[in-house]
């Protein structure tokens, strides 16, 4: 995280994009939010009715989109949204600065939308609402929130359609050994991963570099380090899109926390405060290799809170099948210096001095896991915290705090938590775990093809 541009030109001024529609260079105008799930939803407007009406109205959509599980059923227990309320609208608000063009849809511009209700308040339950408090909260302490987001995925040699149809059994991965850090294991994926590389820096995304990761056919692309906001709205946008180009090729890629036996996949989440005019007080000033006063106090916070904000790191039954000892996922709750044993990790040096949240998987909404950070870490500086020593060692075999095993144990700890509340409102905490309560239904009424193994034939 060193201290350099965070975005290259890729956002698109209105006026830009009027011209290219005049000129036929743009007929569709993409406008999309984010759900509850990280999943962009929204319409494909046709470009000159998104000139006339939408930039200025929105666009309405059904507010259900906010209030449903992942496969689109209205389920009970939303206060916003509901059979007895009659499921009615809110407004999807495009935020201009989010504008661009996508090289791998023909004439398609995308732009990211804010969620309000009718009258223009916010919907408050909205994960980039939820984020865009927090960074609020932070501004009027003269300070911004940088962040990186290394999300890691699996590409499969079928397509989503045939996935689908083999029930996800029996899929071919992309390479069929271990390619961490292997240049020719990324280069047998080679025009794939090059394919999503430059779109994604066409579409204005800052691209660092590819790798090759430690699960058959598992791969990072990681993207330079933004202001949070930036980074939350490229990380969905990135996702959609690499999906998109994987289907293009007659493959299917998943970012899913853990889809075998084998290591998952990880959204190590960087985070690094800096006042609003770029000076960094992470770092001691005397010592740049050691974290500042400030820096203690924000990760005290961080690791307090931990347990009870894991719901907003992990949110689905599958997250939580990454934590499992020697995985390179964490299990214990601790900080350490460049150990990636610790749920924590501590890496940089004076300006690029950052913490590494080894927490969430590449299941995570990244709006809701980095407003969880920084809630947590204000805490830290209002209370004053004081920071344990760091871990040195296994932190797998430590008799130390674990991170939630279950999601029921998440819920658990999310529901008794008075600083939830406190920090994101109980409107939030309400609706955040019936998303649990919901997910966690859902899961024990599903008959697995684990039990299918073990009960058919010998029960």
């Amino acid at each position: 995280m060193n201290d350099g541009p965070a975005q290259r030109d890729g956002v698109v001024s209105i006026e830009k994009l009027r011209s290219d529609i005049k000129a036929g260079i743009i007929d569709t105008v993409t406008v999309a939010i984010v759900d509850m799930q990280g999943r962009l939803t929204g319409k494909e407007i046709q470009a000159e009715f998104f000139l006339e009406e939408i930039v200025e109205h929105g666009t309405e959509g059904c507010n259900y989109l906010l209030a449903v599980d992942v496969d689109m059923n209205t389920v009970p227990g939303y206060s916003m949204s509901s059979w007895e309320t009659g499921y009615g609208d809110f407004v999807m608000k495009p935020d201009l600065k989010t504008l661009r063009y996508l090289p791998w849809q023909p004439k398609t511009a995308f732009v990211l939308a804010d969620v309000v209700w009718l009258d223009g308040e916010d919907v408050v339950v909205s994960p980039r609402q939820i984020l865009k408090r927090q960074l609020q909260r932070l501004r009027d302490r003269g300070l911004v929130a940088m962040c990186g987001t290394e999300l890691e995925f699996i590409v499969f040699n079928d397509t989503y359609e045939e996935a689908w149809k083999k029930g996800y059994r029996n899929l071919e991965p992309a390479n069929l050994y271990n390619v961490d850090y292997s240049i020719m294991g990324v280069n047998r994926v080679g025009p794939l991963l090059r394919e999503i590389r430059l779109a994604m820096t066409k579409a204005g995304l800052y691209v660092e570099s590819v790798k090759g990761e430690c699960n058959l056919g598992q791969h990072e692309i990681a993207f330079r380090y933004a202001e949070a906001l930036a980074t939350c709205d490229n990380h969905v946008l990135y996702k959609l899109g690499a999906k998109e180009i994987a289907a293009s090729f007659g493959k299917a890629l998943t970012f899913m926390a853990k889809v075998n036996q084998r290591e998952g996949s990880s959204c190590h989440t960087h985070l690094s405060i800096r006042t609003t005019d770029q000076k960094m007080i992470m770092a001691d000033a005397d010592n740049p290799s050691e974290l500042s006063l400030f820096g203690r106090q924000f990760l005290a916070g961080l690791l307090s809170h931990l347990e009870e904000l894991t719901l907003f790191f992990a949110p689905n039954i599958n997250s939580y099948k990454r934590f499992v000892e020697g995985s390179f996922a964490p299990t214990a709750i601790a900080w350490g210096r460049d150990n990636r044993t610790c749920s924590m990790r501590v890496i940089g040096h004076g300006a690029s001095l950052r913490v590494e949240n080894r927490v969430p998987g590449g299941d995570a909404n990244p709006y809701l896991a980095i407003a969880a950070m920084l809630a947590a870490g204000m805490d830290g500086l209002d209370k004053e915290m004081k920071l344990e020593d760091p871990f040195a060692g296994n932190a797998y075999v430590a008799d130390i705090r674990r991170v939630p095993a279950t999601m029921d144990e998440a819920l658990r700890l999310w529901q008794g938590s008075t600083f939830v509340a406190e920090a994101f409102g109980g409107e939030v905490k309400e609706h955040y775990a019936n998303m649990a309560r919901t997910e966690i239904t859902a899961y024990s009424r599903a008959v697995t093809d684990w039990e299918l193994y073990r009960s058919f034939e010998r029960m």
